[in-house]
């Protein structure tokens, strides 16, 4: 088995890379762990972080050229992807320290004791195709600062980016053992897992690979976190702004040509607003502009592989041989490299296999219900719980969002991590939490030293 990258729209090979030996895995392993980081050391860390951050900036046209030709992504996305794998270099650059200082805690109302966090072990960093710079540095970055060495098993797809990323980190002075990519089969991902140096695991990733991965770090007692997939509800309330909800609607659902987790899969609109936001999504699905991910005029690119456009097509032909109805009947793009058109699919009752499946694509479903109380019942009645967006008047989008069972809502605007703010969901969206402090503390050994 090799490391194969394809571009997505020419077709072409441009890369292949061996899988590692058992002595390279055993060399990165012994080196990971000797690049176990000191707690005094946060200071320096925060600076080689910050330099990272500088040499991706430096080189953000190379990257976003790289990630466009390794998983097919348009160019300007690819670049914003760049620039967000910037931002949250540098949160923990600026802020990673801080929130690891120890916090003094009184018990027994007189007596003081510390709580300090200090590095576990080497993390393992299991990360998708679909955002190969941002997902790992949600994982390297606050782990770095901790202390905690990194060993990435990227997707193959993008094993290009994973080897710049590598580079650009060498660069920035960071040491050679604290971030490592190794090109690994998923057998031995599973060995890397089992060894007692490894204490965490962070996946992104499909629901069976999360169960699979957690089988496997259980059986080792290692701490793993998932972030898994997501059937996100968009809700349209009846007062809502519905040329910006629409806008919103279309802008989720089709970025990274649909190819995104966190992005609207389900549009459950009130009925009073509903007639006007479906004229508008339909229009804004016909009339997409399919093409070459590097020319600024196409505003969708090809899905990554052609084994997710077949796999896509199945889900819409199923979804409509059960009962749906197409408003927009898109899909496959014969005569291409895996181009498919945007999709848009209502009339799905619970019994279609589709009605709770995540589409990986540019398809999306339109339900339209009675009142704020279907809204709620249909979005809450799902295996996912990723996110969530609400469009309507503040106060009443905000009690709404306060009714949704998911890992964060967005208000008035399109579900977009930040930096600044816990990401996760519940259910089969995983657990655990990338960025803000709660990354800094999901892989931290917390230590508590208790004076008599």
């Amino acid at each position: 088995m090799a490391y194969t990258v394809i571009n997505p729209y020419t077709q072409e090979v441009l890369a292949t890379y061996p899988v590692a030996s058992d002595e390279q895995i055993e060399a990165a392993l012994q080196q990971a762990d000797a690049a176990i980081g000191a707690t005094d050391a946060r200071p320096l860390r925060a600076k080689q972080l910050a330099a990272l951050a500088q040499a991706f900036a430096a080189h953000a046209e190379e990257l976003a050229a790289l990630a466009t030709a390794n998983m097919g992504k348009l160019h300007r996305e690819a670049l914003g992807e760049v620039q967000g794998a910037i931002g949250v270099i540098n949160y923990y650059a600026n802020y990673g320290a801080a929130y690891l200082q120890p916090r003094l805690r009184q018990y027994q109302g007189v007596r003081q004791a510390t709580i300090s966090y200090e590095p576990s072990g080497v993390v393992m960093a299991i990360e998708p195709w679909n955002f190969p710079y941002t997902q790992v540095m949600r994982v390297f970055a606050p782990n770095f600062m901790v202390g905690n060495p990194v060993i990435l098993k990227h997707a193959p797809g993008v094993a290009q980016c994973a080897v710049k990323m590598i580079e650009l980190a060498r660069s920035a002075g960071i040491p050679a053992g604290a971030f490592q990519n190794l090109f690994l089969t998923n057998e031995q991902a599973a060995a890397v897992i089992a060894d007692p140096r490894v204490q965490g695991v962070a996946l992104t990733g499909s629901v069976r690979a999360g169960r699979q991965v957690a089988a496997e770090a259980g059986a080792a007692l290692t701490k793993v976190t998932l972030e898994l997939g997501g059937n996100d509800a968009f809700v349209v309330l009846d007062d809502a702004d519905v040329a910006a909800a629409a806008a919103a609607a279309v802008g989720s659902r089709l970025r990274n040509a649909g190819q995104v987790c966190v992005s609207a899969k389900r549009f459950i609109v009130t009925q009073g607003v509903a007639a006007a936001f479906t004229a508008a999504v339909v229009e804004q699905f016909e009339n997409q502009v399919l093409g070459d991910p590097d020319d600024f005029e196409t505003t969708l690119a090809p899905l990554a592989s052609k084994a997710a456009c077949t796999r896509l097509q199945t889900q819409v032909d199923a979804a409509l041989s059960h009962g749906a109805r197409a408003l927009v009947a898109g899909g496959t793009v014969p005569g291409t490299a895996n181009f498919f058109s945007p999709v848009l699919l209502t009339d799905i009752t619970p019994e279609n296999p589709i009605f709770d499946s995540e589409l990986f694509g540019p398809v999306g479903q339109l339900h339209v219900v009675a009142d704020d109380d279907a809204a709620v019942a249909l979005a809450n009645r799902s295996q996912y719980g990723l996110a969530g967006t609400v469009f309507g008047a503040p106060a009443h989008a905000a009690a709404v969002a306060a009714r949704l069972s998911t890992g964060q809502v967005f208000l008035n605007q399109q579900a977009v991590a930040q930096p600044e703010l816990p990401f996760g969901g519940v259910r089969n969206s995983g657990f655990g939490r990338e960025m803000s402090e709660q990354a800094l503390y999901e892989f931290a050994a917390l230590k508590v030293i208790a004076a008599g």
